[in-house]
């Protein structure tokens, strides 16, 4: 951490994943106003580059109205916004003297953009846009830091000229007075109420919006890439669309490296801290069999439930980094003008986004039952985790939805292998598309092998999709979408399994890289080869009916995978440990670094507000009466 950050983080302190939060009272309040607030106070005296005031502001570990003013607000102006736009918006936004949220999900459309209801009306005699919510379902539902305290808005709604609907376009509006805050005319604006869990998002002032007739002026659309002029003409700009559809891919891929890579960020973060909560605990308990004392962490039971978890937590590290690279790569492409990896981009970004978050969320809860009955206290930090990190599932895209974007890119991508095209990036593979069809495993365990294991697996199964796709198309080869939709849940596994094979190759890349150190290296495999197997062991019918393994390989994978639960056993806290979290930032008594968890655990308990007074609430009213046979007097 350099001396910036240490500065800022002796003037914040960090909220934690602690029994604060899980208190009888909703938590959103001047407090976390106050953090906000002070972040950016800091932000300005130490003169933070915008990627140090990111970080810094995660350092708050509490969501808030910031996350979506300059992680969605911002972004969609640079991305969508003429230039004059962008100089007119962006130093406002900058500068903290607007504060943005991006409003597009509706009450009644979620992942279903094109079905969004908002309208957006172009008046030629005024030359102004009259923006309008027609029915209930199109209230805006949803968006952060729109409740409470945002004073703009990008909007989402249907662009209408001269009685035509244009499709679905971006508008700036301002929701808010900037003098006294209160909502502007023809605005109905609101928080959407309590969340799941008692902290968690609910430090987030999501909100509910509804329109009636507002009017905005007509260079508040976002016309980079459409534009409506003066005399309401409907015209596309000379900027590729593919430029647009480009900076909102490297937007999630951005969002994907954040949350992915940057330690103590995301995923490796979410996991390493849900296992530190397990590991630490688990030393310090025993199991009594047969006379003798076992470490619960010692059982094959739980550590085939964990050790896979800990595997995820390096190999979504090693993707991330190659997230990054990815990134980097979109980028330089753009600024050239070449638009051909974006399809595959927009697919890893996707892909991933669904398939990392998707185990993570499962993995908290995974590591919650392990914990026993202490993992389902506020105080164990499991609870407030899973409630704060479960939204990565359906929000920016649900998983499933995400999925199926992947299957039809690998759907076109099948379609054209007999074209001359040659598959590249992460879907090279498919170029040796008859090989995989046919090759069989021998010595399989090899990296190698590894590796065309869950190509082959990833090629048929994506062959298998479009094979059965094509018996719903009409003589004329044009495919129905009745076909897609009846074939989703297998075009879905057919893009897990083509993620989960992008995931392998990064850490197998890894592996093949300098590693300082024999015994890190040795652990890295280890941990490399638990990952790829434990998704064998619970694939092994994708990859029995492939036919790249047999039933024989795939039992001796699971011994195989057993000899590792066991190799990495010594070593399970150090490569907890090696991620760097302190007890204060992981927020949980059970994942203590000294392991004194049962005093820890007493003494939480005694500072739960209900434990200030030996009488509770209500004892005179409803006990007492009950208790001596009074209940007749009671006030019920």
């Amino acid at each position: 951490m350099d001396v910036k950050m240490s500065y800022f983080m002796v003037g914040v302190r960090h909220s934690g994943r602690t029994t604060e939060l899980c208190y009888r009272e909703r938590n959103y309040s001047k407090n976390t106003l106050r953090k906000a607030a002070h972040a950016w106070k800091r932000i300005l005296e130490l003169r933070l580059s915008e990627e140090e005031a990111s970080k810094l502001r995660f350092y708050v570990d509490e969501p808030a109205y910031t996350d979506l003013h300059w992680g969605m607000f911002v972004p969609a102006i640079k991305g969508q916004g003429t230039d004059d736009q962008q100089q007119k918006w962006l130093p406002l936004a900058y500068k903290m003297q607007i504060i943005g949220c991006y409003a597009q999900t509706e009450l009644g459309h979620g992942s279903n953009v094109q079905g969004l209801e908002t309208t957006a009306t172009f008046d030629p005699r005024t030359d102004e846009f009259v923006i309008h919510s027609p029915t209930l379902t199109s209230s805006k539902w949803w968006p952060g830091g729109l409740g409470k305290v945002s004073t703009h808005a990008v909007v989402y709604a249907r662009l209408i000229t001269d009685g035509k609907d244009h499709g679905v376009h971006g508008f700036i509006v301002q929701l808010r007075s900037l003098e006294d805050h209160r909502p502007l005319p023809g605005i109905t604006i609101g928080d959407i109420g309590m969340k799941f869990g008692n902290g968690a998002y609910n430090t987030m002032d999501n909100g509910v919006l509804r329109f009636d007739h507002v009017r905005i002026p007509r260079n508040q659309m976002l016309m980079r890439v459409s534009q409506v002029t003066r005399e309401g003409k409907y015209r596309q700009s000379d900027v590729p669309r593919q430029l647009v559809y480009g900076t909102m891919v490297l937007f999630t891929c951005s969002l994907l490296c954040t949350s992915l890579l940057t330690l103590p960020f995301g995923l490796s973060f979410n996991l390493s801290n849900l296992i530190s909560s397990w590991t630490e605990f688990t030393q310090t308990c025993f199991m009594h069999l047969g006379g003798g004392a076992l470490e619960v962490i010692d059982y094959k039971t739980q550590q085939s439930r964990l050790f896979p978890l800990l595997a995820s937590a390096y190999a979504f590290r090693f993707v991330g980094e190659w997230l990054k690279w990815l990134y980097t790569d979109v980028t330089q492409r753009l600024q050239a003008n070449d638009f051909s990896t974006l399809p595959e981009a927009h697919a890893c970004t996707a892909g991933l986004k669904s398939l990392t978050t998707s185990a993570t969320a499962d993995g908290i809860e995974e590591c919650r039952k392990l914990c026993g009955g202490h993992g389902y206290l506020c105080s164990s930090g499991l609870p407030e985790l899973f409630a704060v990190y479960v939204p990565a599932c359906t929000y920016e895209g649900d998983n499933t939805v995400l999925l199926l974007q992947v299957a039809r890119f690998l759907m076109k991508t099948v379609s054209q292998l007999g074209t001359g095209k040659q598959p590249v990036g992460t879907i090279a593979y498919m170029g040796r598309i008859e090989h995989l069809m046919q090759c069989r495993s021998e010595d399989w365990l090899k990296p190698g092998q590894v590796l065309e294991a869950f190509e082959a697996r990833a090629a048929r199964m994506s062959v298998s999709c479009a094979r059965n796709l094509s018996k719903f198309a009409n003589p004329k080869k044009v495919l129905l979408v009745d076909g897609f939709a009846e074939l989703s849940a297998d075009l879905v596994e057919a893009a897990v399994a083509h993620c989960q094979l992008i995931v392998v190759s990064k850490f197998i890349e890894k592996l093949q890289q300098d590693i300082p150190g024999e015994g890190v290296k040795k652990q890295l495999e280890a941990l490399c080869g638990i990952y790829y197997l434990s998704l064998l062991h619970k694939h092994q019918g994708d990859f029995l009916a492939t036919s790249f393994l047999t039933p024989k390989q795939a039992a001796l994978a699971n011994d195989q995978l057993r000899a590792l639960y066991t190799k990495v056993r010594p070593n399970a806290i150090a490569l907890v440990d090696s991620f760097n979290y302190t007890d204060h930032f992981l927020g949980s008594i059970l994942g203590r670094y000294d392991g004194n968890v049962y005093p820890k655990l007493y003494e939480a308990a005694w500072r739960d507000p209900l434990n200030e007074s030996d009488i509770p609430d209500g004892y005179h009213e409803y006990i007492s009466p009950l208790l001596k046979k009074q209940l007749g007097s009671a006030r019920l």
